[in-house]
């Protein structure tokens, strides 16, 4: 068996400084009891603030340990005088390709405040336009629709009906039963304190009506199907299965957006009907605890505490809030670029936004309704 020199450092006094390396420089001779001592003692050796000329050409063996091991010697930069075997060049041009990634990023300036603004502004108006046209197109898609009902996609819209309609019923009654148990508890102890026990069914039938039902409902649907809606669009954005539409002659706009806007715009408002019922069970439940009122003295007195215009009013909000879900859960789905860090953030912001527009939609609806109702 051939027998390898162990990695040596033999430094040069002389002037120009030089630096030869011999032996083997692989990871096993370099774990070799008192190698690695050797080598720190002949570093110590190299004068400080000097070029120094490295020869290589004396290494029997070297692997990628050795010449990571030299490379940082080297302070992760090539020296400028160095001489060494061809078969050895693969491992520093390797490791030299790699050097910016190893290094600290350098500090980045702190960035101007008027650029971000601009930045920020200049981001928004993109995606205003482009919701703009979105809209746009709906309602040429929606013409279309209502002038060849038989040609629609109907199949599409019966089965995002199923989903997002039948398929959240579970999670919208078990939080809309939650929900009616905190408000009932919550309003009975302070109406309890005043003795008015009786307007609980005032309280809670035109919260939950007008406000709590069409928003909770909202808020879990923009939770659960808005993102699947995004995180479906942009699957078939990163597999080219919306590129393969189009060349097919399949319209986005028709096939998926269309359905989905419909499918929620029906659905929302049924669900917030099955919102309401939950949280007031709950909250009936609630009641005959706390204050003992009895469950056909709420429902008797339901009818005459909240006026019709009130129930009218929450399925206005759940056709609205169930189309600007679709339309935003779209406009982001569309807007995923073919990799996975773009469909995360995109169905981040999704709901997000989602959920944001169905605030200011229902801030809206308060101000324009605040005489109606009461």
């Amino acid at each position: 068996m051939l027998k390898v020199a162990p990695p040596i450092l033999i430094v040069s006094q002389e002037d120009p400084f030089s630096v030869c390396a011999r032996g083997a420089w692989h990871v096993h001779a370099l774990t070799i009891d008192n190698t690695l001592a050797n080598i720190t003692s002949s570093l110590r050796e190299l004068p400080a603030g000097k070029e120094l000329a490295w020869d290589l050409s004396g290494i029997d063996i070297l692997d990628h340990i050795g010449a990571q091991f030299l490379w940082n010697i080297w302070g992760r930069k090539r020296p400028v005088q160095l001489t060494m075997s061809a078969a050895h060049e693969n491992f520093f041009a390797l490791l030299e390709r790699a050097a910016p990634s190893l290094l600290p990023a350098e500090p980045k300036p702190a960035p101007d405040l008027i650029d971000v603004f601009f930045e920020k502004l200049s981001i928004a108006s993109e995606h205003l336009l482009a919701f703009v046209a979105l809209i746009g197109q709906l309602m040429l898609d929606l013409g279309r629709f209502a002038s060849q009902p038989r040609r629609g996609p109907w199949k599409e819209i019966s089965a995002n009906i199923f989903h997002i309609g039948y398929q959240a019923l579970g999670i919208t009654a078990l939080v809309g039963v939650l929900i009616g148990v905190v408000l009932s508890y919550l309003f009975a102890q302070q109406l309890h304190t005043f003795g008015g026990d009786i307007y609980l069914v005032n309280i809670l039938g035109v919260s939950i009506i007008r406000e709590l039902g069409p928003m909770l409902a909202a808020i879990l649907v923009a939770g659960r199907s808005g993102s699947a809606i995004t995180a479906q669009l942009g699957v078939m954005r990163v597999t080219e299965e919306l590129d393969a539409m189009l060349v097919m002659g399949l319209p986005h706009g028709f096939r998926l957006i269309m359905p989905k806007v419909i499918a929620l715009a029906i659905s929302m408002p049924l669900l917030v009907i099955w919102t309401d019922a939950m949280s007031l069970l709950g909250g009936i439940v609630a009641a005959k605890i706390e204050l003992g009122l009895a469950p056909s003295y709420f429902l008797r007195k339901l009818p005459d505490a909240v006026s019709l215009a009130n129930y009218w009013i929450g399925l206005g909000k759940g056709v609205t809030f169930g189309s600007l879900i679709a339309l935003v859960a779209c406009h982001f789905g569309l807007r995923i670029k073919a990799d996975t860090e773009s469909l995360g953030e995109g169905t981040t912001n999704s709901v997000v936004t989602a959920i944001t527009m169905v605030i200011v939609a229902d801030a809206i609806f308060a101000i324009v309704f605040s005489d109606v109702g009461y």
